[in-house]
Order: C-alpha cells, then structure tokens, then sequence
C-alpha cells in the first residue's frame, strides 16, 4: 500500500546496535530465531509516542535501534505478521519490514563495519542502499537508471565470479558497444563499464549510500522479507528526496547485502522482484535476473553447488531499483544464517 505504510510500537526478536568508531559508521545487529531470549520488550524510537532514540518519519525513518526483546515463534516458526510485531521506525511491508540507517560515507569514503558473526540463526539483515539520481529527470542523472527497458531478464550481463573486492564484475554485453540479439533480446540495457562499477561503490556525487535494515520473518517453513513498495530511501537521498514526477516514491537506487550461513543440506534461496538481481554463493553466480524487467523470480537449491556441510558459506546479494514503474523485493530462505550484514569497504571511483 503505496500511501498507507503503518508502524507498530512494540516488541520485536531481534536486537541492533548502531554506533559510530574511526570517524565511519560501525553497526552489530542480532537476532534469534525460533526462540525467545525471554528479555523485556522493544525501546523503540519515538515516532509514535514512544520511548528511545528520535527518528524521523516513514521510508526515511533513520535514528539508533536498541533492544534486547524477542518475540517468541513457538516450535519451528509458525508465526505471522498477524502476530508479528516491529519497531516504531520500521516500514511495515507484505511479510517483515525495513528501516532506513544512516548515511556512511564519511571523508569521501565508505569505510565499511562487520556485523556480529555468532549470534545463532540470525534474520535481521543488515546491507547498503545507493540513491541514484534519474536520467532525463534530474540534472545530472545517472545514464544507467531510467534510461532502458525490457520485459524479461536479461542473464549474462555479469561475469560469474565476483572480484577481490567483493563486487560484481561487468562482463561489458549489451552495452554502449553494441547489444547483440543474443545475449540481448531486449537491446541496450547498460552503459559502460564505468558507470556500471559505480552501482554498487561510492562515487562523490553521484550516488549516496546509506545502511539499511530488512527484517525477515517466518513464514511457513522459510524466513521471508516481502515488499511490493520497497522503497526505503524516500525522503532521503539527493534533493529532493524523491523522484521527480513520483513524489513521494524515490526510485533509482541499488541495494547490497553480504551474508554468511552455516550449509547443513536440503537449503534453498528464491527472490522475486525488479529489476537487475545477482545472488552469488562462495563468489559464484547462482542468480541471475539482470537487466530491466516487470516483476521475475529465481531460486537456487544450494543443494546443487557442491558445497560443504557444516561449513560456513558466502550468499551476496546484489539489486538495482532502475524504473519508476514499481519497486518489488521479495527473499524466501531457510538457510542458517550466521552473519546478517557485512559491507565491504569502499574505494571512492
């Protein structure tokens, strides 16, 4: 519901904290699933009346998240958002919610911060969103966003491995040098090389980076995050907060997250959404939905990828919100994660 986000004053089952160490932003975020931790209920920021850390309103809603409640699921997780509950500063979506954290370049840069690695099964998720401003809408709008379209994913726009760095690596097709039919069936979908490595690091004046939070929560079988309107960087970002002609809506944006899990067997990932989304395990490409295209899902049983049980493993992932003609992001898994959220440091372009 576009105009009727809610938010719940109450208790939740995770618990964050966000503080601020060499001049960047550091972040630890936790939570437990399946049991409580029996401790008091939420402190929650006082956008609705109350008690906690200031924040400011809906999508842009950003302050610091203190807590150490829970909200018991009962013998493998059988709640609902009929009974689930977050905290104040959360957007409340389809199935868990987001918040919108800080800004995190600092000295034209983003250092980077490590979430917490043992907590248990975690599902608070912690990664980085990336305002963008809107060609042909904005002076000076990036030509990757609002430029192109298509009706279907477009796969191999990146290479399969991702670099040292931790990043998605261009695999230079369907670009400014030409889009051949195949691999691209619905014609130009990027630019260059150059503009493409700005999606998802740093670059002055160009993008803005901020922390986000997504919390998942049990639905069935699986953890899912479910928003038809994800859109967590309204009032926030470049002036003026929104995209021009969609107020109060700003798309042209990108989202990273970097997770770890523990591999037992029998685990699934699936994601539903638009646009371009990457899912890689171990560095490897194990998802691809690139390109512009209406809502496309894909689902990688890690069964299948030759991983080890009982060790720990890579999942990142990586999404460009990229057309205003909707924003969906929607993640089902039953992976033991042990990591919600680590954000490799950035080297400015």
């Amino acid at each position: 519901m576009r105009n009727g986000r809610r938010r719940v004053l109450s208790r939740a089952f995770l618990c964050v904290a966000v503080g601020v160490f060499a001049a960047t932003l550091g972040a630890v975020a936790c939570g437990i699933g399946g049991e409580s931790n029996g401790g008091p209920p939420w402190s929650v920021p006082g956008a609705d009346g109350g008690t906690g850390s200031p924040a400011r309103s809906d999508a842009g809603a950003y302050g610091n998240l203190v807590g150490d409640g829970s909200l018991p699921f009962g013998d493998g997780g059988g709640a609902s958002m009929d009974v689930f509950v977050l905290p104040g500063n959360f957007v409340r979506t389809e199935f868990g919610g987001y918040a919108l954290g800080p800004p995190i370049q600092s000295n034209g840069s983003d250092a980077g911060f490590v979430q917490n690695g043992n907590s248990g099964n975690c599902n608070l998720v912690v990664g980085v969103v990336r305002d963008f401003m809107s060609y042909g809408l904005q002076d000076g709008g990036h030509p990757d966003f609002e430029h192109f379209v298509a009706g279907a994913p477009t796969p191999g726009l990146l290479q399969a491995n991702l670099g040292a760095d931790r990043k998605p690596v261009y695999a230079g097709v369907c670009d400014d040098n030409g889009a051949a039919d195949p691999p691209c069936i619905f014609g130009q979908q990027l630019t260059t090389k150059a503009n493409f490595d700005e999606w998802y690091r740093y670059t002055p004046g160009v993008n803005m980076p901020y922390l986000v939070y997504l919390q998942f929560v049990p639905n069935g079988n699986v953890y899912t995050f479910d928003s038809e309107t994800y859109l967590p960087l309204n009032n926030a970002g470049f002036p003026p907060g929104y995209t021009p002609g969609f107020a109060p809506d700003n798309f042209s944006f990108t989202t990273e997250v970097h997770l770890k899990f523990v591999y037992n067997g029998g685990e699934t990932f699936s994601f539903k959404g638009d646009d371009d989304l990457w899912v890689f395990v171990d560095g490897r490409l194990a998802i691809d939905l690139g390109g512009l295209h209406p809502m496309s899902s894909g689902s990688v049983a890690l069964d299948t990828l030759g991983l080890t049980k009982g060790q720990q493993h890579d999942l990142e992932l990586f999404n460009a919100e990229r057309h205003s003609t909707g924003s969906h992001f929607r993640a089902d898994t039953n992976l033991a994660l042990t990591n919600c959220g680590t954000v490799p440091p950035d080297n400015p372009q």
